[in-house]
């Protein structure tokens, strides 16, 4: 999957999410009486429009395709009919304009809870929560944890698959150092084992979270052996077949296929030697990797693992729920991606998470391609994850945000009148700067992270 498959089903996420964030604030307006005047996808230059609707609204596609906005009938800005004044936003009591405001973020919630209500109903496949003998001192061994013991529950909520322990796991990081894991082992259930937290690193540049903890999802450390090589690749230039077992590159060992790859990563451009066992001879390859296409300090060959496929279905459980529990997980899970954004941004805030953290668009197109080549139920996972983000981000109080709006509205609600407009008119520069600095933020992260692979 290319470039141009990345970016295409990131404008699709985009174009979901913040037409139903704006359509938010659209439908309640429009129910509570106030004129819509545009609907717009996207900001600067309007490429398209068309005009529909009682009060004929335009509808309308920008050409910056990063967001939306819906314009409303307002006196602040442009004069107004008399007889449209009771239409106009600016003249609605304060509770309805509120609710206006409020609209937006909450569709997104509303969204986020319906994508994951519909994955708990229609199912998902997923490892087993069985592990493999934890590294020695690792957090999991110093608990108690062996080779098949199966978690069932953390902190005394049930988990059913790999997906579920790990979310539970990383929902209670920023508030916790210890964890109470149940275990099932050997047809008996041992409840309470500690987990510690402590040396858990949630940055981008660590090591993945559960194998930081030392838990490993049984049949996860697949050997080296390779598949078919891609057409045109390295791999196929250089006569590798499949069925190749990796055992060193430039005299590293290599026990397994996710050491390979990281290998093979870290040299674009870099000469390598491959030593393989093939048909029971030790053969050696010279390799050069190339350059990624969309990362281009990852070094890529053209050759995947060979997976035993009825092996790993063999191995795979599917986690489902009936249509309300589904939607008891829908709205659950929703509620903590929600406390898990905020936790998040207040460990930033105060020096505990590092900002390098902060997404941009690069990476959430690269999170959008990759979620979209695992398949549709990881797609709309990403989807409903971003949602809640974007639902979280807008209520900040912030001006030129939504939650923003809303402050204004609490002050004015504690006041009995509203701020002035000089006073507006500061929050929303002051707004303006910290949301420009964190765009610099989020597009440095970005190009740091395409640098530095």
């Amino acid at each position: 999957m290319g470039f141009l498959h990345y970016l295409l089903y990131f404008l699709l996420a985009i174009g979901i999410l913040v037409a139903v964030h704006e359509y938010g604030h659209f439908l309640a307006a429009r129910l509570l009486g106030v004129k819509v005047l545009r609907f717009s996808l996207g900001f600067g230059p309007v490429i398209w429009r068309r005009k529909a609707g009682e009060d004929n609204t335009e509808w309308a596609l920008s050409a910056v395709p990063l967001g939306g906005y819906v314009k409303m009938l307002d006196e602040r800005e442009g004069p107004v009919a008399e007889h449209e004044r009771n239409r106009a936003f600016n003249t609605q009591s304060l509770w309805r304009r509120s609710v206006i405001v409020a609209a937006g973020p909450l569709a997104n919630f509303l969204l986020a809870i319906l994508f994951y209500w519909v994955l708990a109903c229609v199912g998902t496949r997923d490892l087993p929560t069985s592990i493999e003998m934890p590294p020695a001192a690792s957090p999991a061994a110093m608990a108690g944890l062996h080779a098949g013991d199966r978690i069932r529950a953390v902190d005394g909520v049930q988990v059913n698959g790999w997906s579920e322990l790990r979310w539970q796991i990383l929902n209670r990081a920023f508030g916790s150092e210890l964890l109470k894991l149940d275990v099932e082992r050997e047809g008996g259930r041992i409840e309470g084992l500690i987990l510690g937290l402590a040396s858990l690193r949630l940055d981008e540049r660590a090591e993945e979270p559960m194998r930081q903890l030392g838990l490993i999802a049984p049949g996860t450390q697949l050997p080296a052996v390779l598949d078919s090589p891609l057409p045109g690749g390295v791999a196929e230039m250089v006569g590798l077949r499949r069925g190749d077992l990796v055992l060193t590159v430039d005299a590293q060992d290599v026990s397994n296929w996710r050491e390979f790859v990281g290998i093979i990563a870290a040299a674009p451009g870099r000469e390598l030697v491959l030593e393989l066992l093939r048909d029971g001879e030790i053969i050696r390859i010279q390799l050069r990797p190339r350059a990624d296409e969309v990362r281009p300090t990852l070094g890529r060959i053209g050759v995947g693992v060979l997976i035993d496929e009825n092996a790993v279905q063999a191995g795979m459980i599917r986690v489902s729920y009936g249509l309300f529990e589904g939607f008891a997980q829908g709205v659950l899970r929703t509620w903590e991606m929600s406390r898990f954004s905020l936790q998040g941004m207040w460990q930033m805030l105060t020096g505990r998470l590092s900002l390098r953290n902060v997404s941009g668009p690069v990476t959430i197109a690269d999170y959008a391609g990759q979620s979209a080549r695992a398949g549709w139920d990881a797609y709309v996972g990403f989807l409903a994850m971003v949602s809640v983000s974007l639902g979280v981000l807008n209520l900040l109080p912030v001006p030129v945000l939504d939650g923003g709006h809303l402050l204004y509205h609490a002050l004015e609600g504690l006041r009995g009148k509203a701020l002035s407009e000089r006073s507006e008119e500061l929050g929303q520069r002051l707004g303006m700067a910290l949301l420009l600095a964190l765009m610099v933020l989020a597009f440095f992260n970005d190009i740091t992270r395409v640098l530095s692979g």
